[in-house]
């Protein structure tokens, strides 16, 4: 059986559109999804990657360093940002903490990026931790269609790139 999906605007921040993906007919994106998965089990690390979204959209851009590389070959990247002293932090007790939930995202341009799925990842490599290892894969499946859908111009870039259009009819094979 194929596997389709489409692309769903989320957010649009100052600096940064933020899309995702719904798989077959599902009427919520993967990353609605995630969201939902983790808003009463892991608020605050969900608060956590939610607020830097928003710090990344009104206030940076979509900059490069503000995205953990995941892999070395996949241009699928991850959220929140690398160091538990950038702001906005992630604390337990008071103290700053390395947040291991993950938010797997495609970071791409300055203006544009696609949320994808997570979880809490135990394990160094994506790869290797069961709980983040299916939504690690599909985010590169879909990393790797909607790069292939701009080659083919079937997902093009509108004025100065800060925003995206495709066709109502547009679905991504997977």
């Amino acid at each position: 059986m194929n596997t389709f999906a489409h692309i769903k605007p989320i957010a649009r921040y100052k600096k940064v559109a933020y899309y995702s993906v719904c798989i077959n007919h599902d009427d919520k994106s993967v990353f609605e999804h995630f969201i939902i998965c983790h808003e009463n089990t892991e608020r605050e690390k969900l608060n956590h990657v939610l607020a830097w979204i928003k710090q990344i959209g009104d206030k940076y851009g979509a900059q490069s360093h503000f995205f953990r590389p995941e892999a070395e070959t996949a241009d699928t990247a991850a959220l929140p940002p690398k160091g538990k002293d950038r702001k906005p932090q992630y604390t337990e007790c008071g103290k700053a903490k390395a947040n291991n939930l993950r938010l797997y995202c495609l970071r791409a341009n300055e203006n544009v990026v696609f949320l994808f799925g997570g979880a809490t990842k135990t394990k160094q490599k994506a790869q290797e931790c069961p709980n983040v290892k299916s939504h690690f894969k599909l985010a590169n499946q879909l990393t790797k269609a909607i790069d292939q859908a701009f080659r083919e111009k079937e997902i093009r870039w509108i004025g100065d790139a800060s925003l995206i259009e495709v066709n109502d009819d547009f679905k991504l094979n997977l």
